[in-house]
């Protein structure tokens, strides 16, 4: 049998396979997009811990990636002889395709998605939640966006597979590419070279796509991207320079009004992780301008605490209280009505940074005070600014966290939580992820701001850092307040148990 390439040739400028290339592009985009947003929504049900929306999204995956593609086409499409009513869109092939193939695609974009919102590491969620975001701010601003990105090569591999799938769509009589090459060869029984030029057009559609999505995927991908040097201009320097001019006066104003309310006060707090007794009846009390440094062996207890401060960890029983109203704790629903505006004056910096990796460092400052809405956007650049200012990075400002050293990530972070001008600190190790010639320059900086007069938290095991710094120094011991006294008095304690973790960490 001779092949026929003349015929063949032709059908490359055949206006029937155009049309129907068409079709197929609207009909896989639409599927993608739609089954992709769908399918989010299904993946975060699927992750709940809420029963009415985690055992139907559950149900709803395990049903339709089990049912054959074929067999829900045939079900759609001949749905109105049992509900003539769906006659009104299901008449149509198109969109009964469409709805087909959304509905059995989504279950397997969940599970994508799913895959890509398990990968986006816990500190994100973390970092988030103590900026005072709420769930659905820290989805849509830094869980979704990373998830996407992580997720899009294989949701970029679903596209072809929908596409390829779209040739089922034939048996409700769509007319698509493989359609009309059917009709081609039952006239001219040329079927080696008709099929030769339905194979051509659909993979002409999977690559323009693919060209397409890899660029996106390169987009979205910031490890790829240059840093961007970052020029303050003269405007952006004045106000700069106004606002720290102003923000030292409001300190000095403040610390002649040192108000006689606690800015934090621990009462009775316990915490157990199933039969640890992590925390045991922790009492605190941190006034204005105080600098606490917690030490202690590990497992004692720190991190436990300084995390259950901010609500980070539940805490079983006992209260937590910021500046003399209810945090966290007893008197549950006072709590619940305070506890949104509260965190915001509790600012938190986490042992390994947790800045949003697609975010630059300016971007990172102003996303809390963006999400709250504080002040113009003017405003908040400006505050932002002035804060990568004074932990000396402002000219890092367009640089995203992988193109920062492990120190300047950290001085990110301080400028992020301090952006919200909270009344009190939290340090959780801010030096034991870093390499030990980075550790001054991070130390450096919350000397300074001691010097300043914030009041702060710092779980630390650099002991010369905690005596030269610290008005009091905590030392714990399985859990609980073992010693809370002024670093002089620890020093000289007569405390064996002390005495040996000093003797330890000091030699």
């Amino acid at each position: 049998m001779d092949f026929d390439w003349t015929y063949t040739y032709s059908l490359l400028w055949d206006s029937d396979f155009w049309r129907a290339c068409w079709t197929v592009a609207q009909l896989s985009i639409s599927a993608w997009l739609i089954a992709g947003a769908v399918g989010f929504v299904l993946a975060l049900a699927k992750q709940s811990r809420i029963a009415p929306l985690n055992w139907p999204a559950r149900i709803y995956i395990w049903f339709f990636r089990s049912l054959p593609l074929l067999v829900l086409l045939v079900f759609v499409y001949n749905l109105p002889q049992v509900f003539p009513a769906s006659s009104i869109v299901l008449a149509s092939p198109f969109y009964a395709g469409l709805i087909a193939l959304v509905l059995s695609e989504t279950a397997y974009m969940a599970e994508i998605h799913r895959g890509g919102i398990l990968s986006v590491p816990k500190g994100q969620y973390e970092a988030g939640k103590a900026l005072g975001i709420r769930y659905s701010g820290i989805q849509r601003l830094i869980v979704i966006p990373q998830a996407i990105r992580i997720a899009l090569p294989t949701l970029s591999n679903e596209f072809v597979t929908i596409v390829k799938l779209t040739s089922l769509v034939s048996v409700i009589s769509l007319t698509e590419i493989l359609l009309v090459g059917q009709r081609l060869y039952t006239q001219n029984f040329l079927i080696f070279e008709t099929m030769l030029a339905v194979a051509f057009y659909y993979v002409l559609v999977v690559t323009l796509f693919d060209k397409a999505l890899i660029r996106l995927e390169s987009f979205l991908d910031v490890t790829q991207r240059k840093a961007r040097p970052f020029v303050l201009s003269d405007a952006d320097r004045k106000e700069v320079q106004a606002l720290r001019e102003s923000a030292i006066e409001a300190r000095e104003q403040r610390r002649q009004q040192v108000s006689d309310t606690p800015v934090l006060q621990v009462r009775g707090i316990n915490k157990h992780y199933a039969s640890h007794h992590a925390l045991q009846n922790i009492d605190l009390t941190v006034r204005q301008g105080d600098v606490i440094s917690i030490i202690g062996p590990s497992g004692s207890g720190k991190t436990s605490l300084i995390r259950a401060l901010n609500g980070l960890e539940t805490i079983d029983t006992g209260s937590v209280l910021v500046n003399g109203r209810h945090f966290l704790g007893e008197h549950s629903e006072e709590c619940e009505k305070s506890a949104a505006d509260q965190i915001l004056d509790i600012g938190m910096v986490f042992q390994s940074f947790n800045l949003f990796p697609h975010k630059t460092a300016l971007e990172n400052v102003m996303l809390a005070p963006t999400y709250h809405r504080r002040g113009s956007t003017r405003s908040r650049r400006i505050l932002a600014l002035s804060q990568l200012y004074k932990v000396g990075l402002i000219e890092h400002a367009n640089k995203y966290p992988h193109q920062l050293s492990g120190g300047q990530q950290q001085r990110v972070a301080i400028a992020r939580a301090l952006a919200m001008k909270p009344s009190i600190m939290l340090f959780d190790e801010p030096t034991s992820a870093l390499d030990p010639e980075l550790v001054s320059e991070v130390l450096k900086v919350l000397e300074q701001l001691a010097s300043e007069g914030m009041t702060m938290l710092i779980v630390t095991h650099e002991m010369q850092f905690a005596f030269s710094v610290s008005n009091r120094v905590i030392f714990m011991k399985d859990g609980a307040i073992a010693y809370d006294s002024t670093p002089e008095a620890l020093r000289n304690t007569e405390d064996p148990r002390v005495k040996d973790f000093l003797h330890q960490v000091m030699h």
